[in-house]
């Protein structure tokens, strides 16, 4: 086959569609990984009112977005299957709860715990499988996860409680993402996102009038930059999980769970660098605990993927 010929243009766009998915896995990570940066940039807006906020807009958003895609059709389908509507607000729970666990960290000098948050998230995720799906997991998993409870009670002891920021936020997004991936063949990443913002949008509005009458508001007395910066949260909510979407579909697994630490690290940069948050040696050797455990879990997850790609050559004729 010459260099020119129909096997060369099919690797060039192989190549492309790789490189676009991790262009675009870099954006989402990347932009929730400088999250903190942005509520940072909020205050004294309070984490109620940043996810109330980020709720409202995001549907107008959404809106607009389902508008031009034309997918309204798709939208109204979504709701009238019930099993694909209870799913969805199931969802719309348990990321409202990682939201608010989130911002609520971040707005109370507490990023770097969680940032740790999304570090044991790959482990949470191991272990429902192993819970819920009642997966058997390989050697390596079974160390991976034995290591993130030995981290767990190490960082526990440091903090004098357990970290509860930490662990919300792995659970909620790891059971967020075992809700979307049940019902993810059903219904595209637009669709998803409005369901859940149109879930969510009646308590977010009543919880901003709620605010408004209150005199806790920030949005209308803090300047037009401040209120359009809360309006933002709108795009800076829909636009990364949009480029995640487009990068999953172009990648294979193995890669999203690597590009995947790139928003934890960025987090506890931040954290570190412009929060100026304290990390005593005992929270160091906890972390490392942590990062020698997603070490473990990596090395098997390549070695899995190495071995499928061996065995799929092998089948083929």
């Amino acid at each position: 086959m010459t260099a020119g010929g129909p096997g060369a243009s099919g690797l060039k766009a192989v190549d492309k569609e790789t490189t676009a998915g991790i262009v675009f896995g870099i954006g989402a990570y990347g932009l929730w990984g400088l999250l903190p940066l942005y509520f940072f940039a909020l205050l004294p807006a309070g984490a109620v009112e940043i996810v109330a906020n980020r709720v409202v807009w995001s549907l107008l958003f959404c809106v607009l977005l389902i508008t031009v895609t034309r997918c309204w059709r798709a939208l109204a389908a979504a709701f009238r299957n019930r099993a694909v509507f209870g799913a969805l607000a199931i969802a719309s729970a348990l990321i409202a709860v990682n939201w608010l666990t989130y911002t609520y960290g971040v707005t109370t000098g507490q990023a770097v715990e969680a940032s740790l948050g999304y570090f044991i998230n790959p482990l949470v995720s191991v272990l429902l499988g192993v819970i819920v799906l009642k997966e058997k997991l390989r050697v390596l998993q079974w160390a991976a996860v034995g290591i993130g409870f030995v981290a767990v009670g190490v960082l526990t002891v440091s903090y004098g409680k357990l970290p509860w920021i930490a662990l919300t936020l792995a659970f909620s997004f790891g059971l967020y993402g075992f809700v979307k991936k049940r019902v993810g063949p059903k219904v595209d990443a637009v669709t998803s996102l409005s369901v859940e913002t149109m879930v969510l949008a009646p308590v977010a509005a009543a919880t901003m009038v709620f605010l408004g009458l209150s005199g806790s508001a920030t949005l209308a007395n803090q300047g037009p930059g401040h209120f359009w910066l809360l309006v933002a949260s709108g795009v800076l909510t829909a636009v990364p999980l949009l480029f995640f979407g487009a990068s999953a579909r172009r990648l294979p697994l193995t890669t999203i769970g690597l590009l995947q630490y790139l928003a934890p690290v960025l987090q506890f940069v931040v954290a570190l660098v412009v929060f100026n948050e304290a990390m005593t040696p005992d929270r160091w050797i906890g972390f490392g605990v942590v990062w020698l455990a997603l070490l473990v879990l990596t090395v098997d997850m390549l070695t899995a993927a190495r071995r499928n790609s061996v065995a799929k050559r092998l089948a083929s004729p």
